[in-house]
């Protein structure tokens, strides 16, 4: 891999990353959650975590002024990039010209939550992204809630939502059984609000997803069911998980029990410290739905 940086347009750290948006008519916009990355060690742990390789399809979202994306092109991959911004899509086209002309280099100019983002790329493929921090819960449902998916995603995201994926049992919510249902999950690294300009007014986290194969999935219908069960937990997540799904569950009380029982789960606990193992058993203990696929 080529040393930190090489083929970027932009070199990192916060004054140079001001004067490339000064020179180029551009501004970070609060409102797209643009906080571009300026720290070099930060970029390295990211290409360290996405491994890649030459002639391997990368998705990025969000390439920004393309300091990441530089990156991964130096190291060979082939990338799409998916761009909101029409100015930084412009800035793009010109720092990455000869790229774009040789098909190193794909560039989409769009809304990432427009688009089919599992089908952008042929698989195999990785996601390797910066996402702004408000389309991050969306942006997971819809590469994981469908195949074809990634087979490695190395994601920046906001340090409470990445340590919120990655939870264990006892800190679960929705998102982490949704994410860990369907991937490994951990924090690669905590990224400081520095490590950008601008500087965002949290930590951010370097989040690796590790998709599981597809035989090891629910059928559909089991799938449906599973979700309806976890939803309903999660809207009283801090009460008992017998009363909660109880009241939650158009099914009558001793349905919930019995199911509770054969599934070795206390009526006292919470949904929070369940593991997805533990949910998968309980949908399934519980039988069909009412009003279910």
């Amino acid at each position: 891999m080529s040393s930190p940086g090489s083929g970027s347009p932009v070199r990192l750290d916060p004054a140079a990353v001001q004067r490339t948006l000064r020179r180029s008519g551009l501004r970070a916009r609060h409102d797209r959650g643009q906080n571009f990355l300026a720290d070099v060690e930060v970029l390295e742990s990211i290409l360290a975590e996405a491994i890649p390789a030459p002639g391997r399809a990368v998705l990025e979202i969000g390439p920004g002024l393309g300091i990441l994306t530089g990156g991964l092109l130096a190291a060979g991959a082939v990338v799409t990039a998916v761009e909101l911004d029409t100015g930084i899509a412009a800035f793009l086209r010109e720092a990455y010209a000869g790229e774009l002309e040789t098909g190193a280099l794909r560039l989409i100019e769009g809304d990432a939550l427009d688009q089919d983002l599992v089908r952008l790329v042929p698989p195999p493929y990785d996601v390797v992204a910066n996402l702004p921090y408000h389309i991050t819960s969306p942006v997971l449902h819809r590469l994981l809630g469908e195949p074809p998916r990634a087979e490695r995603l190395v994601l920046m995201v906001q340090r409470e939502v990445a340590e919120r994926v990655a939870a264990e049992p006892g800190a679960m919510s929705y998102l982490s059984v949704f994410v860990q249902y369907h991937a490994r999950a951990r924090v690669a690294r905590i990224v400081p609000p520095e490590a950008f300009e601008p500087a965002p007014k949290v930590a951010s986290a370097i989040l690796v997803l590790e998709p599981y194969a597809a035989d090891d999935r629910l059928t559909p219908v089991a799938e449906d069911q599973l979700w309806r069960v976890v939803q309903a937990a999660f809207r009283e997540r801090r009460k008992m998980i017998h009363n909660v799904l109880t009241r939650q569950l158009p099914i009558p009380a001793d349905r919930v029990d019995a199911a509770l029982e054969a599934t070795g789960i206390a009526r006292e606990r919470r949904p929070q410290t369940v593991a997805v193992g533990e949910w998968i058993a309980l949908a399934e203990a519980l039988g069909p739905l009412p009003g279910g696929a």
